[in-house]
């Protein structure tokens, strides 16, 4: 009998029972890595009683199977190797009920926000930077939406944006 299958709610006596919950949550993770608030929520929905998901869980962690730091790793890695900036990830990482500690360390240890959104615009638009405003700004709003700061993306754009598109970088004063 599988206890972990999807959809399927435990029989009401198998609720309180910490051995199936166990299982349950094993057969979870073995699929993919959770953290902790994901996979509590994941076992109260198929029927799990609150106290024996607890403490199943607690043991899981004291074991290491279940790690909210190689969880928020993970999640860190994935999405930014779509391409997803800071603000997306953190957002994704709060839904799953990390710590704000751990989520502002695992993003600071990612790496260079700037280079990955410059990477990202690559990748979409192509190697040649937007020479027109109407262009700039549909890049603009495009790394905007994966989470990209106003910096990263002046960065990945190659200027503040108060510069012609045309001449990022380059200053009018002739001395």
């Amino acid at each position: 009998m599988a206890f972990g299958r999807p959809g399927r709610k435990i029989d009401e006596h198998r609720a309180g029972d910490p051995a199936a919950v166990r299982a349950t949550a094993i057969g979870l993770l073995g699929r993919r890595e959770y953290s902790r608030g994901e996979l509590t929520a994941a076992l109260q929905r198929k029927g799990f009683e609150k106290q024996p998901v607890a403490e199943a869980l607690s043991e899981l962690v004291g074991e290491g199977v279940l790690n909210d730091n190689r969880y928020a790793e993970a999640l860190v890695r994935q999405l930014a190797n779509r391409g997803q900036g800071p603000a997306r990830i953190r957002q994704d990482l709060q839904q799953a009920g990390i710590s704000p500690e751990l989520v502002a360390s695992s993003l600071e240890a990612w790496g260079d926000w700037s280079q990955l959104a410059a990477d990202t615009r690559q990748r979409k638009f192509g190697a040649t930077r937007p020479k027109s405003w109407p262009e700039r700004a549909r890049q603009m709003r495009f790394l905007q939406y994966r989470g990209f700061s106003k910096d990263h993306i002046d960065s990945a754009l190659g200027g503040s944006g108060a510069d012609d598109p045309g001449d990022a970088g380059s200053t009018s004063d002739d001395e």
